[in-house]
């Protein structure tokens, strides 16, 4: 066992041992839920698994935050949801027609994501909180203490708000949205407010039946006292100096009497090539779209590998497999600490996954792809889980591999390959004899292409080229002996005797 204290280790060895703990995670669902966003529930849940191997009574919480208004039309919304402009995405019609609002179309495919990657948050739906009443006292407190708040806010980030501020915003009840509203009255007996909308309504609010929300910094505090959070991952825009952490920490202990939760600040996960990633900005690759590539233990792997603080740049194309890799010697060796959080009781397959990108352009058929594997050694004890690695193979290359990864086997002799010189010929007939009798094994196919060059009076580069254009027509592919090796002894030595007839 590494004896380098893993990051998750660290931050559980801040909190008491003896006192229940509650991690909490969350967004608002207001667009596509990427991979960026999956760091904060991922760290969540990797600092709640170390409590918990640590004895310690810990529960994780993911707070949908579905109660926020709409903030504008994105990108990838027709322009008829300009109307919905400021409402509560809870309240807002689903895009396709399939979910019960706006925030379970992009909350349903995310929780479900994350139940594939081993995290079982209870989950909180801030829409409910507020409409349930939950927060009617801490909604009151603050409305009774809103010049004590205002000042909070004025001397901890060093902006001034304007004359008549107030913590609390109405939905109003004639245009629908969660409105910046004039606050005419408080009646904390009957927990109302009457209101002026900017849309000229006048109206009264109850804040017991969800009426209306705090504002944001304001909102989380009162939310950490209610919930009873004691640490929370939130990113690095939240922890600025004069950010909302900070106002935090002074209205949740000066309003509600309560310690702010220890946090962890992470840094972005960017997506090679486009910077960071925004739902709002169209910049997203969700969780969704690498699960449909990435076994989920390689995607915790990444989080797990790299401390919160450090920026993640993603790279879907060779970059993935690279971290595929790297996964697949952490979990052979057992030993890092990473690789114990990233663990997940799953069905597996021991073929590497730069193996099977091979297979899968070989092979044309399931049998194939089976046939295939069982001739290059491996075992297969679970064909269901082969399948899926190969599906996955197969949509890596259709949309994340470069060009020079993809190959396609030609269905007859190149012509590239008919007109070699007959030296670079010579040469392949003495590799195609060499190999026709030995083993059949990657290493074997591969090596014996050097001797086979030198006896003839080449290079190795001309020959591994020229088999290349036996096979592809291209001068690369690759890496010759598993290539070979999966494409079979007939097969390979039919094409290679063809060319050299």
């Amino acid at each position: 066992m590494n004896e380098k204290i893993h990051w998750a280790d660290a931050k559980a060895s801040r909190v008491p041992a003896d006192r229940h703990q509650l991690i909490a995670t969350g967004i608002t669902p207001s667009g596509p839920i990427h991979l960026g966003n999956m760091r904060e529930v991922m760290t969540g849940d990797m600092i709640y698994k170390a409590l918990k191997s640590r004895g310690v009574d810990a529960e994780l919480v993911y707070v949908a935050d579905d109660f926020d208004p709409l903030r504008k039309v994105y990108p990838f919304l027709p322009d008829s949801y300009q109307k919905y402009i400021g409402w509560p995405v809870s309240d807002i019609p689903c895009p396709c027609g399939k979910h019960k609002s706006y925030a379970e179309h992009f909350l349903e495919p995310f929780l479900s994501a994350i139940e594939e990657l081993d995290i079982h948050p209870r989950i909180v739906r801030t829409s409910e909180s507020y409409r349930s009443g939950m927060f009617t006292e801490q909604i009151r407190a603050a409305l009774e203490h809103a010049e004590e708040i205002k000042g909070i806010l004025e001397r901890i980030s060093g902006r001034k708000l304007e004359e008549g501020w107030t913590p609390y915003y109405p939905i109003c009840e004639k245009c629908g949205i969660i409105s910046r509203a004039t606050i005419l009255s408080h009646d904390p007996e009957k927990h109302t407010v009457t209101y002026r909308c900017s849309c000229g309504h006048e109206g009264v609010s109850d804040y017991s039946k969800g009426e209306g929300k705090l504002v944001w910094r304001v909102d989380w505090p009162m939310r950490w006292s209610v919930y009873g959070v004691t640490i929370e991952p939130f990113g690095k825009d939240h922890a600025s100096p004069g950010g909302s952490y900070d106002t935090g920490t002074y209205i949740t202990k000066d309003i509600y009497g309560y310690e702010a939760p220890i946090p962890v600040t992470y840094e972005w996960i960017s997506l090679k090539g486009r910077g960071e990633m925004h739902s709002s900005k169209g910049v997203v690759l969700t969780i969704r779209d690498m699960l449909d590539i990435v076994p989920p233990e390689v995607l915790r792997y990444m989080i797990a590998k790299t401390k919160p603080d450090k920026t993640i740049a993603f790279d879907p194309g060779m970059g993935l497999l690279r971290l595929i890799d790297e996964y697949d010697r952490a979990a052979a060796s057992g030993e890092s600490r990473e690789y114990e959080l990233s663990v997940i009781a799953s069905p597996q397959t021991t073929i590497p996954f730069r193996h099977m990108v091979t297979v899968v352009q070989i092979a044309q058929t399931d049998d194939g792809i089976f046939d295939i594997l069982k001739r290059s050694g491996y075992e297969i004890v679970d064909e269901s889980a082969v399948l899926d690695q190969a599906n996955r193979a197969k949509m890596w290359l259709e949309r994340y591999a470069p060009e020079d990864v993809k190959f396609a086997i030609q269905p007859a002799l190149p012509e590239v390959a008919a007109a070699e010189p007959a030296n670079v010929k010579a040469a392949v007939a003495a590799y195609a004899a060499a190999v026709s009798a030995g083993d059949w094994k990657a290493d074997v196919l591969h090596n014996s292409v050097y001797d086979a060059a030198a006896g003839a009076g080449i290079t190795g580069k001309e020959l591994f080229t020229a088999v290349y254009r036996a096979f592809l027509g291209a001068d690369r592919g690759p890496r010759l002996g598993w290539f070979l090796e999966a494409i079979g002894r007939e097969a390979t030595l039919a094409r290679l005797n063809e060319m050299t007839a």
